[in-house]
């Protein structure tokens, strides 16, 4: 008897130690926002309890966590993207603990890749020589200029306004210097139809032969 005594005892003194050294239970509840803007928050933190036991809870995606902790636990905030942050829950609280947690951005410089079409250097020397360089200004308004492309542009461009002008002025001239000439016929050009003939003779001629 005295040693359940005894047992008894001993195992109360080690449970009330271990509360004692634990401290009591709090509930801590708070929002994770970003340290550089309190208006945006950080959704699914990490939130893993440092001491023995280990635990690990989850903000939610509006960045609000709940959960049950002791007085001097150490809590580590940690998320992707964000430093982490270490939060000490403090003493003789009222059974429960508010908290805003600010994280602040992490950026990391990754080192500059350069990357490159060719796997060998021949082919980048192949591709170099062949490479045909785009034109400069000088070279496209000498392009323009060519009389192949003036010639191709008179084509589908409508005559201007002095162009007009010349023609019709060329056509006055030329009705002012024939208005006394006679303006030959060539229905009454013997010469005409002699030759016409001539090539209706010829052209039965090839058919006939060709017949044969």
């Amino acid at each position: 008897m005295k040693y359940l005594l005894a047992s008894l005892f001993f195992f109360s003194s080690v449970a009330a130690f271990a509360q004692q050294k634990e401290g009591a239970l709090v509930q801590f509840s708070g929002v994770v926002h970003n340290a550089d803007s309190l208006d945006v928050v950080v959704p699914y933190v990490t939130i893993t309890n440092q001491n023995s036991s280990k635990q690990v809870n989850i903000a939610n995606y509006m960045g609000y966590f709940s959960f049950v902790a002791h007085e001097r636990d150490t809590l580590l905030f940690s998320c992707v993207g964000y430093a982490p942050q270490t939060i000490i829950i403090p003493e003789h609280l009222n059974k429960s603990y508010t908290l805003k947690v600010a994280l602040k951005p992490q950026t990391t410089n990754l080192p500059s890749v350069r990357v490159f079409p060719w796997a060998t250097t021949d082919e980048f020397k192949k591709d170099f020589i062949s490479m045909k360089l785009a034109d400069d200004d000088l070279e496209i308004a000498r392009k323009n200029l060519s009389k192949g492309s003036l010639a191709e542009m008179m084509k589908t461009l409508p005559r201007d306004a002095h162009e007009i002008q010349s023609a019709y002025a060329q056509g006055e001239h030329l009705n002012i210097l024939n208005q006394h000439s006679l303006m030959p016929n060539p229905l009454l050009n013997p010469i005409a139809w002699g030759t016409l003939i001539k090539q209706i003779a010829d052209g039965d001629k090839s058919r006939s032969s060709g017949g044969n």
